[in-house]
Formats: structure tokens, C-alpha cells, sequence
């Protein structure tokens, strides 16, 4: 079986069609650590798939922050619980 090489610019574009911007951003970087320090292919995909996912729960709680409109002050520490009962 022989392996198929991609050019950067190629492999970029698949990243952001897939919807995979930090990824998109990484790879390179990543690839190049894997090929220094003699990565398995599975820990290079586990690598890059783990900070996708991370990127990913940091912008959904940035939106959903963005989105609720909350006053960004306003912590449990300064919540008065005494007006509750």
C-alpha cells in the first residue's frame, strides 16, 4: 500500500471544510514534534483531536456566556443569599 502525501495548503483546506480550526492551526506544528520524537500515528491524531476538543468546550461556554446576556461582574461570591428565604 503506498501513502498518498498532502500539501500543506491541501490539508488546511480539509481542516476547515471538516469544521476543524484548531486542528487547521496545529498540524503543523504537531506533525513535526511527531516526526522529532518518533510519535505513533495514533498518539498524533489523539494529540490533535484532544486540543480540538478543548478549543471547542472554551468557545461553547464562550458563547453560551455571550448569549445569556449575564453580567459578567456578578460571581456566587458576591450573590446574596439571604434575599432567598
Amino acid at each position: 500500500m503506498t501513502t498518498r502525501a498532502y500539501d500543506a495548503g491541501r490539508l488546511v483546506m480539509m481542516l476547515k471544510e471538516l469544521c476543524l480550526p484548531t486542528i487547521a492551526r496545529l498540524w503543523l506544528e504537531f506533525a513535526e514534534r511527531s516526526g522529532k520524537d518518533g510519535w505513533q500515528a495514533t498518539r498524533l491524531i489523539g494529540a490533535l483531536l484532544e486540543h480540538e476538543l478543548v478549543e471547542r468546550a472554551k468557545r461553547r461556554i464562550e458563547r453560551h456566556r455571550a448569549e445569556s446576556h449575564l453580567d459578567p461582574t456578578k460571581t456566587l461570591a458576591t450573590f446574596d443569599f439571604s434575599r432567598c428565604r
